[in-house]
């Protein structure tokens, strides 16, 4: 990233004596460089956050594409000449566009390591221009001879310095990617789009960039994920995780910036969105965070070794470097260091990054507490004692302990016991209701499904309650088997009442599959006399003979649109009548709400009161 001038007098005449280098000495002569934008966009906002910017050589000539054009630059010695020309192109146009967001700018490691003292003058430069230096990502592409790594991690710590963030481009397409991202602890890594085209068609594809995934979260980095092509490879993205998306199917390049996404991309994204909301766990990493001061580079061992001192309850002090964590140096591995003889006189003033654990556990505010425990459970044991670096998007908020975690997982499991239903240890009321209001608050359609068996009195009577608790357990674990439970929430309200709220699209097949298999085994909990009867007979009150049926189930569903209901009581109601409605139907029966949700919301009020 530096800005040097062009070429000197000597570099003229060195390529004017070579022919095949003509044509790149044009290049760096005049302004023939084309640029192009394309957009990186959110996976879980459907909102765009940036811009790969792209260069390509002059529209008539050989060197148009990019490949072809550095190829030739490095075989004419001028790669870095080309790549600042590149670099100053994209930042000149972007400044003029407005410049909004964040600003991909590839760099080969051998250029970035040569002009590492250029660098103050590269965000001088960059300012001058109206922008900053925090917009600027380096992209760190694979298209050099070896380098030195123990240089260009020293380079990119130098660079972050300045406010610049690090990605390394196209992993997976070299052999040195994953060695770049062991190195380099970058904040984007970019999946090559091999990986991406056909995902949702290619279980190994699909297993790699799952894989790719679970390191970046427990390396702290962000993936995007570039190639994406079509509707199918854009779920499939979004289904694993990843934090962003590049490809044609969201936008192509353009010389202009784009500001908007295809309304196609934004239903599947945008939606998503709030069904991520709504699938996050009330609790996350977020609640866990404690405020601890970090250390930068340039602080001493001593004066970390004093912090420990001054606070005995400190396990660990994480060391940042423009907001972005690196290491985390653990109390006890400093004490032991120390404790040694002389070691305190030999590196007491010696940087805290000698004895920093340079792969600490890493994760966003946002994870949810079961993530992070099976996160933790697959690290190294020492991460449950030295603790874990929470981050908002990247940059570092706070820390928290592995005994953090179990106290707040294990008040939350007296909680859930709690509100239980003893019977099935499905979520009562108040759990279903709070997911209700949540799914309310997030503006998330869903269908409500009330469940409730029939003819289920007489037979409790008849057989006992053992028998009856036999048959609400059956019912709770065919409904479990029948949502999903990234997407759908089940609960079991009492006696043999249960609530589904299904966000899942298929939701009226899986409820029509449910009542298929219910007719299956509920004959199986009768006696053959009963069932060669159909059901059962008992005498009422009166002492007359009734006969009842074998049990059925009835399912009333309504389809609930956020913006027409206030809040649980509403639904609760309207679902009610649904279920009172479904159970007029004999035998296993679904019965749908068709009604607008205009009339269903004005009926809810009337509904509640009656009940």
């Amino acid at each position: 990233m530096n800005m040097p001038s062009i070429l000197a007098a000597d570099g003229v005449a060195n390529l004017e004596a070579q022919p095949h280098c003509a044509e790149i000495l044009e290049i760096l002569r005049g302004p023939n460089l084309g640029t192009l934008f394309q957009p990186i966009i959110s996976m879980h906002t459907a909102e765009i956050i940036g811009y790969e910017g792209l260069i390509r050589g002059p529209s008539s000539s050989l060197l148009h594409a990019p490949p072809t054009l550095f190829k030739m630059a490095r075989a004419c010695d001028v790669v870095d000449e080309m790549e600042y020309l590149c670099r100053k192109t994209l930042l000149e146009a972007f400044s003029k566009m407005g410049g909004q967001g964040k600003l991909f700018l590839n760099v080969s490691p051998d250029v970035l390591l040569r002009h590492v003292i250029h660098s103050n003058d590269t965000v001088d430069e960059i300012r001058r221009l109206g922008l900053q230096s925090e917009q600027i990502i380096i992209e760190i592409t694979e298209n050099a001879p070896t380098v030195d790594y123990q240089q260009l991690r020293e380079a990119v710590i130098h660079y972050r310095s300045l406010g610049f963030e690090i990605a390394i481009d196209d992993l997976g397409e070299g052999f040195s990617g994953l060695r770049l991202w062991s190195e380099l602890h970058p904040d984007y890594v970019k999946i090559d789009m091999h990986f991406i085209q056909g995902i949702n068609l290619d279980p190994v594809k699909l297993q790699f960039v799952r894989s790719i995934q679970e390191i970046a979260r427990k390396a702290g980095a962000l993936v995007i994920a570039e190639g994406i092509e079509n509707e199918g490879e854009l779920i499939a993205v979004r289904d694993i995780g990843i934090a962003f998306g590049q490809g044609y199917h969201i936008a192509k390049p353009n010389p202009h910036l784009s500001w908007v996404i295809p309304p196609e991309v934004y239903t599947v994204l945008g939606a998503n969105s709030l069904l991520r909301q709504a699938r996050k766990s009330t609790v996350t990493v977020e609640k866990l965070v404690q405020e601890v001061a970090f250390v930068t580079p340039d602080h001493h061992n001593d004066e970390v070794y004093e912090r420990f001192e001054d606070n005995p309850a400190l396990y660990s002090i994480p060391v940042v470097v423009n907001g972005h964590p690196i290491g985390l140096i653990g109390r006890h591995a400093m004490v032991d260091r120390f404790a040694r003889p002389y070691r305190r006189e030999l590196y007491g003033k010696r940087s805290c990054q000698l004895f920093m654990d340079t792969s600490p556990l890493v994760v966003d505010k946002t994870v949810g507490l079961h993530e992070l425990s099976e996160l933790i459970l697959q690290s190294e044991p020492h991460h449950l004692s030295i603790g874990f670096v929470i981050t908002d998007t990247g940059k570092y908020l706070g820390m928290a302990s592995g005994h953090d975690l179990l106290r707040l997982v294990t008040r939350m499991q007296i909680d859930a016991a709690r509100y239980a239903n003893p019977l099935t240890l499905l979520p009562g009321n108040v759990p279903l209701n709070e997911h209700i209001d949540n799914l309310l608050d997030n503006s998330l359609p869903f269908v409500a499904c009330y469940f409730d068996l029939d003819n289920f009195k007489a037979f409790n009577d008849v057989y006992g309650y053992q028998k009856g608790d036999e048959v609400i357990q059956m019912t709770g674990n065919l409904l479990k088997n029948m949502c999903d439970p990234e997407l759908d929430f089940l609960g079991h309200i009492g006696g043999d009442d249960f609530i589904l709220l299904y966000q899942s699209a298929d939701w009226e097949s899986r409820c029509k599959e449910l009542l298929a298999k219910f007719a299956e085994i509920a004959p199986l909990f009768y006696r053959q006399e009963h069932r060669d009867q159909g059901g059962i007979q008992t005498e009422n009150r009166q002492g007359e003979k009734v006969f009842h049926s074998m049990f059925s189930i009835s399912i009333g569903a309504v389809m609930v649109e956020a913006e027409h209901f206030q809040s649980y009581h509403e639904v609760s109601a309207i679902a009610a009548v649904a279920k009172k409605l479904a159970k007029k139907i004999p035998g296993n029966s679904l019965f749908v709400e068709r009604r607008s949700a205009e009339a269903l919301a004005a009926s809810a009020p009337i509904v509640l009161a009656d009940s």
